[in-house]
């Protein structure tokens, strides 16, 4: 267990950095998904622009909070955030449940709807935390090198 009352936290740069590359990781998800529903799409006889699009839509909107929500709860880091040595934690220094990583990716919205102020708002914190990491109860710690 880790002494979250200790534990150093990431700043904003190491954030945005986290943030940087999972959204590779997505952009290639969507890629995918817009690939599957193409060839699908030609197996059954569809023209480009033809047809309901709500498959995919639901499918882009779903992919970002269950690509965290997997990741968050299972060991705490996204691959982004296992690069910057960064880690999602609960307030008892454990990994976080489901129900926390769902509520922060909810936080996670206006966090970042609003010009990103939310996000902006671990620069003035004294403890680094963001909005959705306040209303998740959930926070980010730094990991050692050797780790």
């Amino acid at each position: 267990m880790l002494n979250i009352r200790e534990a150093a936290r990431p700043a904003l740069l190491r954030r945005l950095a986290a943030i940087f590359y999972d959204l590779w990781l997505i952009a290639a998800l969507w890629i995918l998904g817009a690939m599957a529903d193409t060839v699908i799409r030609a197996a059954i006889g569809g023209a480009p622009g033809e047809g309901h699009y709500w498959p995919l839509q639901l499918y882009m909107a779903l992919t970002p909070p269950l690509f965290f929500t997997w990741f968050w709860t299972h060991g705490g880091q996204t691959l982004g955030m296992r690069a910057w040595r960064i880690r999602l934690v609960n307030d008892r220094g454990d990994d976080v449940s489901i129900a926390q990583a769902l509520r922060r990716c909810l936080w996670a919205i206006p966090s970042l709807a609003l010009l990103g102020l939310g996000l902006i708002w671990v620069i003035f914190d004294h403890d680094k935390a963001a909005w959705h990491d306040r209303a998740s109860r959930t926070w980010l710690v730094m990991l050692s090198k050797k780790r």
